[in-house]
């Protein structure tokens, strides 16, 4: 009898919901058979949508949520007022153990507090970092974290690191991932309070093969597999690259129709152009894993594609099949007592 992984879809999620999430569902459950999904949200718009596609109609399922929780709304209070949200119904099967991950481009903040009050964090983690992969020169790097906690202490950092390295080399397929510190320099001696103060822990850290400090100008390099830091850099460094990439492309296309040289240059260059850009195209990668949780939360950018959602259900099969949840209990559970605090 076939195993599935179960994933529960926020349908009303994103900026091109629910087409766009209908749409990612119904070609994750074309492209694997182990993926099983539950959309959730309002059934007559979801339905609608699933009737433009030809699917396994026993491997998606409707599950009815009579709200939405909109970007603009605070976080906490629509996590305990709208209890029929899409997100909150969506969370609530993950924690009933009845789907092993959440997908969602909806509300950023909703899906942070949801993970913790809802789905729940693993006994002895501090904290849930958000860890996307990031585009470089020589493949993905982990960036953890980008957006979760804005006031991290060191031993957060160490956490996360350690968490990183298990998600890189199980689902990324990184054997012994290198794990930097971002930094505003590359002696050990620079950067604020926190940097200074993780630095040393992280050195010692046998379970990680820390290799130091890395600085924003190295970070599209790719030599380092995990970046460590703080939310509000993380985040800084997240919407850093997307601006640049998309100023970047503007001002590429900009001076390919220039002239009439150019534009015939620009048709020459196309296809060996369009695949060296296809490497830093974020909707191959799928969404950014909250780690740390009693089950994947996973999210996906609010502007996603129908292909940025269905290789992020795709990334949800690795998760469960490589048992990252139970690695990283394993790894809390054997971690110095001054760890584990709450």
């Amino acid at each position: 009898m076939q195993e599935y992984v179960k994933i529960a879809v926020d349908a009303m999620g994103g900026d091109n919901a629910p087409a766009a999430v209908v749409n990612g569902a119904v070609d994750a459950v074309n492209a694997r058979k182990e993926i099983f999904v539950y959309l959730v949200g309002k059934e007559e718009l979801i339905r609608q949508e699933l009737d433009r596609y030809q699917y396994p109609g026993d491997r998606i399922e409707i599950i009815p949520a009579t709200e939405v929780i909109e970007m603009a709304e605070s976080p906490t209070n629509a996590i305990r007022r709208k209890k029929d949200s899409s997100i909150v119904v969506a969370m609530k099967l993950v924690r009933e153990g009845k789907a092993d991950a959440f997908v969602s481009a909806g509300s950023t903040g909703a899906i942070l507090v949801g993970g913790q009050v809802v789905v729940g964090r693993i006994k002895g983690i501090q904290r849930t970092p958000l860890a996307p992969l990031i585009p470089t020169e020589k493949g993905v790097s982990l960036l953890i974290d980008c957006g979760a906690n804005v006031d991290a202490r060191s031993s957060h950092l160490v956490q996360f690191a350690k968490m990183g390295s298990v998600y890189m080399e199980h689902v990324a397929g990184v054997k012994n991932p290198t794990v930097g510190i971002i930094n505003i320099g590359a002696e050990e001696e620079k950067g604020n309070a926190l940097v200074k103060e993780t630095f040393p822990l992280l050195k010692a850290c046998s379970d990680i093969n820390f290799v130091g400090s890395v600085e924003a100008r190295d970070i599209l390099k790719g030599d380092v597999d995990i970046m460590v830091c703080e939310a509000f850099v993380g985040n800084v460094v997240l919407k850093m690259i997307e601006g640049v990439s998309k100023t970047v492309m503007s001002l590429i296309k900009g001076g390919m129709m220039s002239s009439m040289r150019s534009k015939i240059g620009a048709l020459l260059i196309k296809p060996a152009l369009k695949e060296t850009l296809k490497s830093f195209d974020s909707s191959q990668y799928g969404g950014a894993p909250l780690l740390g949780c009693n089950g994947l939360v996973v999210k996906c950018h609010g502007s996603s594609n129908a292909l940025e959602i269905k290789n992020t259900l795709i990334q949800c099969i690795a998760f469960k099949e490589e048992k990252i949840n139970e690695k990283i209990k394993s790894m809390i559970t054997a971690e110095p007592e001054e760890h584990t605090e709450e």
